[in-house]
């Protein structure tokens, strides 16, 4: 059998940054922010050239073990057979190891552009293969649907299979995240975690996690109360404990505020007339920044100029 057909042209694909967990909708719900990798990527006529631009220029490898790399190999192999070379172009704004999901952004990166240099490759890995395809390599699903599909979601498993539903969050909800200079390896903030917890503790969970959907969509007001989470930061504090002090005072201050997925990131959920004055209370040591809201996830766009 004839293996697949590529694009002569090259294909830019952008990737959103994205906060998992959101307090207490732990390996559930994520959100999609205006913070983003571009990727261009070209089939060539052999060998392997990356180029990085940006956050972990000077620490990520260039070659068959980037995780991006890794995921377009996966991809092609699904699509049908590897092209004969690749030139990848990666300029890179999201922070590595912060809890914004800058591995979810290089895997969603290569598997779109894998598919989108294959010729076909959409019949061939639709859309819903593609979250399959992410959450297998990424071991989870809340960050890649989050990067796939733009805007708010809910993420799940069903009998091994991933699945994700999007809704749009309220316009008027602002993020704010505070980024400290160290990283927290996800690995770590896991291994934190204890095998069991309180009944009543994971009904609290429950129903903060139920009230979260409408906060975020329609009532942001109920934000500060839908965002209280009993289930993961309180034990992962020993490995960020200058970012759970940050989350308790702007909480105590009446700002809903969460660790961004694994952390160190905190990330605070508020009104526009707020943004500002919640930006200013980070102190030394944090780089503190008011980003949007994405809507578009994942996509294909013209290469510039």
């Amino acid at each position: 059998m004839a293996g697949p057909a590529f694009r002569a042209a090259a294909v830019r694909v952008r990737t959103p940054a994205t906060s998992a967990n959101l307090g207490p909708g732990f390996d559930a719900l994520g959100l999609s922010l205006g913070l983003y990798d571009d990727v261009v990527v070209r089939v060539a006529d052999s060998g392997l050239h990356v180029d990085i631009a940006g956050e972990g220029a000077g620490t990520l490898p260039r070659d068959e073990s980037h995780l991006l790399v890794r995921a377009m190999r996966t991809a092609f192999d699904l699509l049908g057979g590897q092209p004969r070379g690749l030139e990848i172009v990666c300029a890179n704004r999201i922070p590595h190891g912060r809890g914004l999901g800058s591995s979810s952004a290089a895997i969603c990166a290569g598997i779109v552009a894998a598919r989108a240099v294959t010729i076909g490759g959409e019949q061939k890995l639709d859309d819903a293969a593609l979250l399959e395809l992410a959450n297998e390599i990424e071991g989870h699903p809340d960050n890649v649907a989050a990067c796939l599909l733009g805007g708010f979601t809910l993420a799940w498993t069903d009998t091994g299979t991933a699945r994700a539903i999007r809704m749009d969050p309220a316009d008027s909800i602002v993020p704010v995240v505070f980024v400290p200079g160290k990283p927290v390896l996800t690995a770590t903030a896991r291994g934190l975690l204890p095998r069991t917890v309180p009944h009543g503790d994971a009904a609290a969970n429950a129903g903060r996690a139920a009230l979260l959907v409408e906060a975020l969509t329609r009532r942001p007001e109920l934000l500060l109360a839908a965002t209280e989470d009993r289930l993961h930061q309180d034990y992962r504090a020993p490995a960020m404990p200058e970012s759970m002090a940050l989350v308790n005072r702007l909480r105590a201050d009446g700002v809903p505020a969460v660790i961004s997925g694994a952390g160190p990131t905190v990330l605070a959920l508020v009104e526009e007339a707020a943004a500002e004055k919640v930006a200013a209370l980070a102190g030394e040591g944090w780089a503190a920044n008011r980003l949007t809201l994405d809507a578009a996830g994942t996509c294909v766009l013209p290469l510039a100029g």
